[in-house]
């Protein structure tokens, strides 16, 4: 598999790619522009050629795969009816917000933060609380002073996105305790979205999900899972959660009921695959992406001195700082220069942008090229 070859995905509706003209470089939506493994493809072709497209339910062979994945990586005891399957993570967060929440009482989240964390509470009319990251010895943090202000006897859920969507923290166990023992006081439920677990950059870090470090938060929490982010198929629609409390598992089935359906044949089958054979495909992926993550640290530490970058543990999102710039709308700014990245507003924080660099290389480079520009015209 080559991850320099550049599909046309313009011709085939990717909302990556249509939403801005020609001429402007997509960087922001998280999804790749990398190929899905051929063993993927392949499984697909065969359940396309048997013609049938019915309603399906998951396979025991798919919830044998991830009960094994979970135990071998995380030594996770997960049981078959702990699994609540979903056709994605963003409608798991809005059934968090009304599943464990009532009127009057606060959902709490850092920033920034992806942004349906700050959508889903106002969605279920519910009032949002937040905290900021602190930037502490070139790394963000958890602020557990303010979480400890924040999260009280009103508090319902708290919404935690580890590895980090935006800054690329894989947070560790010792911040996953502190964090768990704040919740654990103020008998708040945990929605832990950890959709890009798969994703670690740094050899010398691992993921660990916050419900394997006690039986306490094991039941205190939805852990949000996909193989959406790791092998690019977020199209296909299949995700789950994992909620060990039979209690908060039911009344989180409840609030599914009638609103969101299963996961597709088509997805389920992928993540089948993904799963079970997708394995040497990522570690190439890692690779690359850490190539990336390299290029884009080193040629902004070299050309581009107002703009801070701290290269992520975790994930394919670099998280820019430009408020040195002195821009009004740093996302127009530079979409005028022909590149459209997330806008750092959107997740919390004015005067930032999230830059997607799951791409070729060459046209990273490019990328960079029309950065430094726009960069060196507003000096």
């Amino acid at each position: 598999m080559s991850f320099d070859s550049l599909p046309n995905r313009r011709e085939h509706g990717s909302f990556k790619w249509k939403r801005y003209q020609e001429d402007v470089i997509p960087l922001w939506i998280a999804d790749m522009d990398f190929q899905t493994p051929k063993c993927i493809s392949d499984a697909l072709h065969n359940a396309v050629d048997h013609g049938i497209f019915g309603y399906t339910l998951p396979q025991k062979k798919l919830i044998g795969t991830i009960i094994d994945l979970l135990w071998e990586k995380y030594n996770w005891k997960v049981e078959a009816s702990s699994i609540v399957w979903l056709p994605g993570l963003v409608s798991a967060l809005n059934i968090c917000c009304r599943t464990y929440t009532q009127k009057g009482q606060n959902i709490v989240t850092s920033t920034p933060i992806y942004p349906p964390f700050l959508e889903a509470p106002a969605l279920a009319d519910r009032k949002l609380q937040t905290t900021e990251l602190d930037f502490v010895d070139g790394q963000y943090k958890m602020n557990f002073d303010a979480l400890e202000k924040a999260i009280t006897s009103k508090t319902g859920l708290y919404m935690l996105c580890n590895p980090h969507n935006p800054v690329g923290r894989c947070f560790t166990k010792d911040e996953l305790e502190k964090l768990g023992k704040i919740c654990l006081e103020a008998d708040a439920v945990i929605c832990s979205d950890e959709i890009h677990c798969d994703l670690i950059l740094d050899d010398s870090i691992t993921h660990t999900p916050i419900a394997t470090i006690s039986e306490e938060l094991a039941n205190k929490s939805v852990t949000l899972m996909a193989p959406s982010k790791t092998w690019n198929l977020a199209g296909l629609g299949f995700s789950f959660a994992i909620i060990q409390n039979y209690k908060l598992r039911k009344r989180f089935i409840k609030t599914m009921k009638g609103i969101v359906p299963y996961p597709g044949q088509l997805g389920m089958l992928a993540g089948q695959v993904a799963y079970e054979q997708g394995e040497p495909w990522r570690l190439e992926l890692i690779k690359k992406l850490q190539e990336n993550r390299n290029l884009i640290a080193d040629f902004i530490s070299q050309n581009m001195p107002k703009i801070r970058y701290i290269p992520g543990e975790a994930t394919y999102l670099a998280w820019l700082e430009v408020r040195q710039l002195e821009l009004k709308n740093p996302y127009l700014y530079f979409l005028k220069h022909g590149l459209a990245l997330s806008n750092g507003s959107d997740f919390g924080s004015p005067g930032f942008l999230r830059l997607n660099f799951a791409t070729t290389t060459e046209l990273l480079k490019e990328a960079l090229d029309r950065l430094l520009y726009a960069y060196q015209q507003a000096n």
